[in-house]
C-alpha cells in the first residue's frame, strides 16, 4: 500500500521542530513523501535545523518557504489544494510520531470507505487524549511498550465529534467534495479542521479514532481569536456535542483497555518449564 503524503507546517519553535523531524525520521518508512511548508515562521536556528535534516533524511522531502505569512489556515489550504485528490496526513509542528503511525492511519482509512478522517491517540489530543480524556497528559515514558499495547488493540474505529490537529489523515476525495478549508471564516487550522470535519460528516463520511496509532504532542492546538464564536454560530450543536463527549467519555472502555494492555506488557513473562529450561542449558543431557 502506497503511503500518503505528509504535510508538516513549520512553526516558530525550533526545538519542537527538531524533535518532530527526529521522530518523523525514526518512525516513518524511507521514501515517504514529506512536505515541510514554512509560512515565513522559522528563524535562523529553525532554518539550520531544516537544512541539516534535509541533507540527511531518508524520506522524500521537499521544503518551501513563503516570504510573507498568510496565516495558518490559508497556508494549509494552499498545501492541501496542491495535493489534489491525494490522501494527506497533516502533522502539528510539535508532533512526535510513534512507530507505525502512518501505516496504521493509512490502513484505517483503507478499511472503510466511509471514513473521511482518521485521528490517532495522543497525550494531548482532547477527545482522544490518553490516558485521561480532555487533559494534557505527559508524553509516554516507554514508547516501545505503548506500541506493543497498541498492536493488540481491537480495531473499532469509533466516531469522533471531529478530527484533532495533533495528527490527522484526510481522505482527499472527501475533502474536495466538502469544498476544502474555509479560510475566509477561520484563521486557525484548529477551527478550520473542525469545520471541514463537520461538513464531511454532513455529506455522509465519518471522522474516527485510529485505535492502534499514537502521535504525541508537546501542547494542545489552539483556535485563533474569534474562531470559536464562528464555529458556535455555524455549528451550534457541535459545541454541546463536544462537551457531552468529554463529560460522558464514550471512549472510556477503549482507553481503559489500552491502559490494561500497557500494564500487561510490563508484567514479567511466565517462568519457563523446568524441562525446557534444562534442555536449553549448554551440555544438558537429554532425559
Amino acid at each position: 500500500m502506497a503511503l500518503p503524503v505528509i504535510l508538516l507546517p513549520v512553526g516558530v519553535d525550533d526545538a519542537a521542530l527538531d524533535a518532530c523531524l527526529a521522530a518523523l525520521e525514526r518512525h516513518t518508512p524511507a521514501g515517504t513523501p514529506v512536505w515541510l511548508a514554512d509560512d515565513g515562521q522559522s528563524g535562523p536556528r529553525g532554518q539550520a535545523v531544516i537544512e541539516h535534516w534535509l541533507a540527511s533524511t531518508k524520506l522524500q522531502a521537499e521544503y518551501t518557504r513563503r516570504p510573507r505569512a498568510i496565516g495558518e489556515a490559508a497556508h494549509l489550504d494552499q498545501m492541501l489544494q496542491a495535493c489534489g485528490d491525494a490522501d494527506v496526513a497533516v502533522l502539528a509542528p510539535d508532533a512526535l510520531p510513534m512507530a507505525g503511525w502512518l501505516q496504521q492511519l493509512s490502513e484505517c482509512l483503507a478499511r472503510d470507505a466511509s471514513i473521511a478522517t482518521a485521528t490517532p491517540w495522543s497525550n494531548a489530543g482532547e477527545v482522544v487524549s490518553w490516558p485521561r480524556a480532555g487533559e494534557l497528559n505527559p508524553l509516554p515514558a516507554d514508547p516501545a511498550l505503548l506500541a506493543q499495547a497498541l498492536a493488540a488493540m481491537p480495531l473499532l474505529q469509533p466516531e469522533l465529534p471531529s478530527a484533532v490537529t495533533h495528527a490527522v489523515l484526510i481522505r482527499g476525495s472527501a475533502r474536495r467534495r466538502a469544498g476544502g478549508l474555509d479560510i475566509h471564516s477561520y484563521g486557525s487550522w484548529y477551527a478550520a479542521l473542525v469545520d471541514l470535519s463537520l461538513r464531511m460528516s454532513g455529506l455522509g463520511w465519518r471522522n474516527v479514532l485510529c485505535d492502534n496509532a499514537f502521535v504525541g504532542r508537546q501542547s494542545e492546538g489552539r483556535p485563533a481569536e474569534g474562531d470559536m464564536e464562528v464555529l458556535a454560530n455555524r455549528w451550534p450543536v457541535w459545541t454541546a456535542r463536544l462537551a457531552a463527549f468529554l463529560m460522558n467519555d464514550p471512549l472510556h472502555a477503549h482507553r481503559l483497555q489500552l491502559q490494561q494492555l500497557c500494564e500487561q506488557a510490563i508484567m514479567p513473562q511466565a517462568q519457563p518449564d523446568l524441562f525446557d529450561a534444562c534442555g536449553s542449558l549448554p551440555g544438558a543431557e537429554p532425559v
